[in-house]
C-alpha cells in the first residue's frame, strides 16, 4: 500500500454542472477539504471515449438495468409499457446509451485530485449519484435538482453534477484513460505536511 497522501482520483464535472456555472464551486469544495488539484482541464468528450469510459460488462450493466427496475417499481410505474422490456440486461444497456448522451451533451471538466484517501474523501464529497439521496453539505445533495424517477420517464441519465472514482481500480483506470503523465502538474501546497 502506498503512503494515503499519495492517493490519486478522478474527478469529472459534467455538462450540467459545467451549464449551469458550479466548477468554481465544485473545486472549491476539494480544496477546502485539503485536497490537491494537479491536473484540470475543460474537454468535449466524444462518444467513443464515453463508451470506454463506462464499464462494458454485463455484471455492471445489468445492476444498472436493476437500479432502474427498483425505481419503477418503488414509484409504482409501468416498466414493461415505458421501456417495452423486463430484461435487466436490455434495460442496463439503454440506461448505459442514455449515459453516454449525458456525457457528450456539452463540455466537461476533468481534474485529478490528490490527497488523503482522495477516492473515498472524493466520493464522500460528491455524494449519492441518486440526488434524493445525497446529504445535504455534498455536491449533489446542495446543487443537483433532478430525480431517478423524472430521468427514467425522460429515457434519459440522471443529471447529477459530478463524477468522482469510486474505488482504486476505477480510479487507476480513468486516471490512465483521461490523462497523459505530461498533464499531471505535482506540487507542494502550502499546508502540506
Amino acid at each position: 500500500m502506498t503512503n494515503p497522501k499519495e492517493e490519486k482520483t478522478v474527478v469529472l464535472i459534467k455538462p450540467d454542472g459545467v451549464k449551469r456555472g458550479l466548477v468554481g464551486e465544485i473545486i472549491s469544495r476539494f480544496e477546502k477539504r485539503g485536497l490537491k488539484i494537479i491536473s484540470l482541464e475543460m474537454f468535449q468528450a466524444q462518444k467513443e471515449q464515453i463508451d470506454d469510459h463506462y464499464p462494458k460488462d454485463e455484471k455492471w450493466i445489468k445492476r444498472l438495468g436493476q437500479k432502474t427496475t427498483n425505481n419503477y417499481q418503488e414509484h409504482g410505474m409501468d416498466l414493461m409499457g415505458e421501456l417495452g422490456t423486463e430484461d435487466l440486461l436490455e434495460i442496463g444497456k439503454m440506461v448505459r446509451n442514455w449515459l453516454v448522451e449525458y456525457m457528450v451533451s456539452g463540455p466537461m471538466i476533468k481534474i485529478v485530485v490528490k490527497g488523503v484517501h482522495a477516492i473515498k474523501m472524493g466520493r464522500k464529497l460528491a455524494g449519492s449519484s441518486m440526488p434524493s439521496e445525497a446529504q445535504v453539505g455534498t455536491i449533489r445533495g446542495d446543487f443537483s435538482v433532478d430525480d431517478a424517477t423524472a430521468a427514467n420517464r425522460d429515457k434519459r441519465a440522471i443529471h447529477n453534477i459530478v463524477h468522482a472514482s469510486e474505488t482504486l481500480e476505477e480510479a487507476t483506470h480513468e486516471l490512465g484513460f483521461w490523462f497523459a503523465a505530461e498533464d499531471i502538474f505535482d506540487h507542494k501546497r502550502t499546508d502540506d505536511i
